[in-house]
C-alpha cells in the first residue's frame, strides 16, 4: 500500500516552518560562538596536511551544544608522561543561519558548509574546538529536508597557526605561543606598528629575503619580536646581525637605519603543553635519579 495521498512530506511551506522553528530553538537554547574558517596556505599533498594554516576571520553565529552533561571525549587523561585534556563537543547549527551569518559575509572564500579543520570559539569557556567531522544527515529527512549540521569537535591546541580573526582572545594566542624571533636593534626612538612586516635581505644576488610579522616592540630596550617568520626560498634561515632590517611603516626618526645587533629565538610552543601541573608535582612521587623511575623499585 502506498503512502496516504492526503499527507505530503516534502511540502515546501512545512519545510520552511521547520527551518524557522530550528533557528528559534537554537537562539533560545544555544550559545553565541564564533566560526573561524581555515585558509590553506601550503598543503602537503603527500600527507594531506597544511602546517602554516591561517584563520583570517571570525563569524558570530548561534549553535547548540549537544553535550548537556559536560564535554565528551576522554577528558583529563593522566599518563606517565603528563596530563592530556581530550575534551570533545558536538555543535549543532542551522543551515539557514550558517548560510546567512558565515557564507554570505565571507567573500574571501567559497565556503558553502562547515568544513573539517575549521575552528569554533566558545566564549563561555574561552576554548577553541577544531571540527573533526561534519554530519549533515541527522535528523534524517523527517520532512524530506536536512535543516542542521552537526559538527563533532576536539579541543584545539595551538601549533603556530596565523590568527588574525579580529577576536582579541583568539588572536592573543599567537602572540603568547608562536615561535618568536627577538631582534635587538641599533636605532633611535621610533614608533613601530604591531602587525607590520619586518624583512632582511640575506643575499642580494638571489634576492633571498627573510621576513616576519611584528608581534611586539619595546622602545626601552630596542627589542623587536617577530612571529610567522619565513624566507622567500621556503628553506630555514635566520636573521643576520650587523645587517640592516626593513620595516613597512615607522613613525619617528629615520626608518632606514635599523641594524640587528643580536638574535634570540624563543620557542614558546612548549607553553601550550597540558602537563605543567604534572611536571611541578612529579618530584613528590617520582625519583628521577633512578635509572627507571616509572618501573618497579630496584629495577634498572
Amino acid at each position: 500500500m502506498g503512502m496516504n495521498p492526503y499527507f505530503k512530506h516534502d511540502n515546501r511551506s512545512e519545510q520552511l516552518l521547520y527551518d524557522d522553528i530550528v533557528v528559534e530553538a537554537l537562539e533560545i537554547y544555544g550559545q553565541s560562538v564564533y566560526y573561524l574558517p581555515r585558509t590553506i596556505v601550503n598543503q602537503d599533498t603527500i600527507f594531506g596536511d597544511d602546517i602554516p594554516s591561517t584563520f583570517g576571520s571570525g563569524h558570530k553565529v548561534s549553535m547548540y551544544i549537544e553535550n548537556i552533561d559536560g564535554f565528551e571525549g576522554e577528558g583529563d587523561l593522566f599518563t606517565r608522561f603528563g596530563v592530556e585534556i581530550r575534551d570533545e563537543a558536538t555543535f549543532v547549527v542551522s543551515k539557514k543561519r550558517f548560510e546567512r551569518m558565515v557564507t554570505r559575509v565571507n567573500s574571501s572564500t567559497t565556503l558553502t558548509r562547515p568544513l573539517e579543520g575549521d575552528l569554533i570559539y566558545l566564549p563561555m569557556t574561552k576554548k577553541l574546538f577544531q571540527i573533526m567531522h561534519v554530519e549533515h544527515e541527522q535528523p534524517f529527512y523527517q520532512l524530506a529536508n536536512l535543516p542542521v549540521y552537526k559538527m563533532r569537535c576536539q579541543l584545539f591546541e595551538y601549533s603556530g597557526e596565523d590568527l588574525d580573526t579580529g577576536i582579541a582572545d583568539v588572536d592573543e594566542l599567537e602572540t603568547r605561543y608562536a615561535y618568536t624571533y627577538k631582534l635587538t636593534l641599533q636605532t633611535g626612538s621610533n614608533y613601530i606598528e604591531i602587525g607590520d612586516t619586518a624583512s632582511q635581505l640575506l643575499d642580494s644576488a638571489t634576492s633571498l629575503t627573510i621576513s616576519g610579522e611584528i608581534s611586539d616592540w619595546s622602545d626601552s630596550d630596542k627589542v623587536l619580536e617577530l612571529i610567522h617568520v619565513g624566507s622567500t626560498d621556503g628553506l630555514l634561515h635566520s636573521f643576520v646581525t650587523n645587517k640592516p632590517l626593513s620595516i613597512d611603516h615607522v613613525y619617528g626618526n629615520d626608518s632606514s637605519g635599523f641594524v640587528i645587533t643580536s638574535v634570540v629565538e624563543d620557542n614558546k610552543l612548549s607553553a601550550t603543553e597540558q602537563n605543567d601541573d604534572f611536571s611541578t608535582e612529579s618530584s613528590d612521587f617520582l625519583d628521577f635519579s633512578e635509572d627507571n623511575p616509572f618501573g618497579d623499585p630496584g629495577n634498572s
